[in-house]
């Protein structure tokens, strides 16, 4: 599986800019910034991307720091397994997770959705995201995106009903998900999961903080998703009076190799599957793409989002995501 050659490890920032700001309850941005590693070993290379979020208390600089903390670990040959020890859950783990994945396939010529136990790899559908904004601007959105079949519609607390409510009048036929990002408060649940009722939503996704939603437990007539709320296996058995599924993206569990073991661990527990991501190129989606297979809702938008995707980037038809080439990962 290995060459004679060493092993050499290099990561960099890379940037992409967004065909249309991206807004959500915390911000806006209008550039995707990523962190990409790069394992060779010998005539193969192997690469993961990430996307450092301040949410989680990260950046490209401390992204690229936590990766130069084990440069000699990877390039004397540690695999993903061992990498799980020497980083905790985050975007630098599921650089080199990805990376040690992508190398893996190259070095053996068996593709990653193999090493994974898959049968297959098809094609998926994935939610195109609505930026949050007025009703207006919402609409416009919405109208323009009505030929998709799944909406994310992005929310901000005061004023989502009639948000809500701008959209499906634009998308009539789109099945909707609506995802607070941690902006609603408890006193508001009645009047807005009222209002996602109304307005035929098919998921609300951690519509109150991580943490603080305790609210969230007991009956309900839209199933609830953990976002923030989950990011690896600990603490999962814990959240299931509140939620009904669990999205899992790379970039909390820290790679893929954890990820599959939450979809297991999950699915044991009576959890649905969500697969989501951060806005990143076609090169964060593509791990991701192997447990979409599973999901009731995938939602790998990052290259419907951008100016311009990388150029070996995920052939797209519509909101159709088909498997990677292996220029490209895996």
């Amino acid at each position: 599986m290995t060459s004679t050659a060493p092993r050499r490890l290099s990561a960099a920032a890379q940037s992409f800019a967004l065909a249309k700001p991206f807004v959500i309850s915390r911000g806006a941005k209008t550039e995707a910034r990523v962190v990409v590693a790069e394992l060779s070993d010998g005539p193969a290379r192997g690469r993961g991307e990430c996307t450092p979020y301040a949410r989680y208390g990260e950046s490209v600089e401390s992204v690229l720091a936590q990766i130069e903390t084990v440069r000699a670990a990877l390039e004397a040959g540690a695999d993903r397994f061992a990498l799980q020890d020497l980083l905790p859950p985050g975007a630098a783990r599921n650089a080199l997770d990805c990376a040690l994945w992508d190398l893996e396939a190259k070095l053996t010529g068996v593709p990653a959705w193999q090493v994974a136990g898959l049968a297959r790899l098809s094609p998926c559908v994935t939610a195109f995201t609505l930026s949050v904004g007025t009703p207006e601007e919402m609409a416009r959105a919405a109208a323009e995106a009505a030929d998709r079949p799944v909406l994310k519609v992005k929310l901000a607390g005061a004023g989502d009903p009639a948000r809500l409510f701008a959209v499906r009048a634009a998308a009539p036929e789109a099945e909707l998900i609506a995802d607070a990002n941690e902006a609603w408060r408890p006193e508001d649940l009645p009047e807005f999961f009222d209002a996602c009722e109304q307005a035929g939503v098919a998921l609300i996704e951690q519509p109150l903080p991580a943490g603080a939603d305790s609210a969230l437990a007991g009956p309900r007539k839209i199933p609830v998703c953990a976002d923030e709320s989950v990011h690896d296996r600990a603490g999962l058995a814990a959240l299931r009076d509140r939620y009904d599924l669990v999205n899992i993206k790379l970039d909390k569990t820290g790679g893929l190799t954890e990820a599959l073991a939450l979809a297991d661990e999950a699915e044991k527990l009576g959890f649905g599957l969500f697969v989501g991501c951060m806005v990143a190129s076609s090169l964060a989606m593509a791990p991701a793409l192997l447990l979409a297979g599973r999901a009731r809702f995938v939602d790998l938008d990052g290259p419907l989002l951008l100016a311009e995707d990388r150029p070996e980037g995920l052939r797209c038809d519509g909101s159709v995501l088909y498997p990677p080439d292996a220029r490209l990962w895996g």
